[in-house]
């Protein structure tokens, strides 16, 4: 999504102070309602997950029928992206990010009162329509509201570490919510969620657009749209049928036209929704790669144990909640030492380092098996893996924007903030289901885990040789505030 940093937007007290490094007490409430919308959204990606064995039962889902309750949000979450950003941008992106936020607060309670799976996956294709137009907004009314500098990088450092912890978070309440209550309650809480934060909304977020109200580039939103639908559900129903079905050979083949297409129309296109010279910057490019990767796998670790603990473990929803809730006090520790880790090291080391990090870790977990003491294992693993990943969340975000012009940050945060949705996305349907659909639930899992870390450690040589050495002075995180 590309942001226009020359924006028109109503008063903001943070514009006006000199440094823009204190925040008044309006700033503070329009941070808190864009963090629990984006909070709100990473939610959703995991505090289904937990609850899915159950819920298949009361809903009569088959387990291979499982990955659509995920699948089914992530079509629409990530295919509208690129789209609805644009269209924020041009036509009003408070207006649009109000929009999102009721469509998912009523989508939320059809999802709760789900009479069947229609019904309910029904309610999550809504979801994730809602979260599409929520998050590119709400990002782009966070860059607008506060000014380039200390304000704005600390800004996006919390927005940034709240997507990590929410998506911890919503496994932890995932397990005890339907343990305690139902699936259902899982539902149940996003639509509070959303309720808290509209009636807030209108009164505190400035209205912005691009100020010269260009032409929506239709053509770049047609194909992208459909290259990413098409993509999404090739590789999410290959998974569960393989890749010899007729329909999984035409989706797949048209979402890379499609693709294809977009890339060719955006080269031309007077208003692109992506800059493609942005995207030829070393540090977008890899940082990018560094940062779809961190993302997409590590939703899939998660996918995948919440399956092995409660299937082969046979730990209940709560107890598997538990598990979880150590990853997310532990990844809450990297969120305070990662700024310090990258202000000696440098963001690009630190984002190389954490992905091979990531990447070992996960490969620990292969060792699983049916024994309870596994569940120790699965615990430190993950746990460690996971306080790599939010390393990498962060540095991957400040490598993507450095050295960048000021003029051109807008469009480098724009991308940051589709890569971060694009991988919640795709990592499921890429390997997730593999899990779900295998004879054995043990091998598919670990079979999931052990592709998971090839492409991470793979990903830390392509980003390491790709960034080169790193000559820039290691003082990046001075700019979050966080040292």
């Amino acid at each position: 999504m590309a942001i226009d940093t020359t924006e028109t937007t109503s008063a903001s007290p943070t514009a006006h102070s000199p440094l823009g490094t204190r925040l008044s007490t309006r700033d503070k409430l329009v941070l808190f309602v864009l963090c629990a919308a984006q909070f709100m959204v990473a939610l959703d990606f995991s505090v289904l997950n937990v609850a899915l064995p159950v819920l298949g039962k009361d809903l009569g889902m088959s387990q291979s029928a499982l990955q659509w309750a995920v699948t089914a949000f992530a079509l629409p979450s990530g295919g509208f992206l690129l789209l609805f950003g644009r269209i924020g941008d041009l036509y009003g992106r408070r207006r649009l990010f109000l929009t999102g936020l009721a469509l998912f607060g009523t989508a939320s309670l059809l999802a709760t009162f789900a009479w069947d799976p229609a019904s309910f996956l029904t309610g999550r294709a809504l979801q994730g329509l809602g979260a599409a137009a929520i998050v590119p907004t709400g990002m782009s009314l966070l860059t607008t509201t506060f000014p380039e500098g200390p304000a704005r990088d600390r800004a996006l450092g919390i927005s940034g570490t709240l997507l990590s912890l929410g998506f911890t978070v919503g496994m932890v309440a995932g397990g005890v919510l339907t343990d305690v209550l139902s699936w259902r309650s899982t539902m149940g809480l996003l639509s509070v969620f959303a309720l808290i934060v509209l009636p807030l909304a209108p009164g505190l977020l400035p209205e912005s657009r691009t100020p010269d109200r260009p032409r929506l580039d239709v053509p770049g939103a047609v194909t992208v749209t459909g290259g990413l639908l098409a993509l999404i559900y090739a590789l999410s129903t290959a998974a569960e049928r393989g890749f010899g079905g007729t329909d999984v050979i035409v989706t797949l083949a048209a979402g890379v036209l499609l693709l294809a297409a977009f890339v060719y129309i955006e080269s031309r296109a007077h208003a692109p929704l992506v800059s493609l010279p942005m995207l030829r910057r070393r540090t977008v490019a890899w940082g990018n790669l560094g940062g779809l990767v961190t993302f997409s796998m590590m939703s899939t670790v998660v996918f995948a144990l919440t399956l092995y603990l409660q299937e082969t473990l046979g730990l209940s929803a709560f107890e598997t909640g538990l598990v979880f809730g150590v990853q997310g006090v532990m990844s809450a520790v990297a969120g305070v030492y990662a700024p310090k880790v990258i202000g000696r090291f440098g963001a690009r080391r630190t984002l190389v380092g954490s992905l091979a990090g990531q990447g070992l870790f996960v490969a620990g977990l292969v060792l699983l098996n049916a024994h309870t003491w596994s569940v120790w294992l699965a615990t430190a693993a993950v746990s460690l893996a996971s306080m790599c990943h939010l390393g990498a969340i962060i540095s991957y975000g400040l490598t993507v924007t450095s050295g960048v012009p000021d003029e051109e940050q807008g469009l480098a945060t724009g991308l940051v903030t589709s890569t971060q949705q694009v991988g919640l996305t795709i990592g499921i349907p890429l390997l997730g289901v593999l899990a779900t659909t295998s004879s054995d639930l043990l091998a598919g899992v670990h079979t999931v885990l052990a592709l998971d870390a090839v492409i991470v450690l793979a990903a830390a040589v392509l980003v390491a040789a790709g960034l080169g050495r790193d000559r820039s002075r290691p003082v990046e995180a001075e700019a979050l505030g966080l040292r």
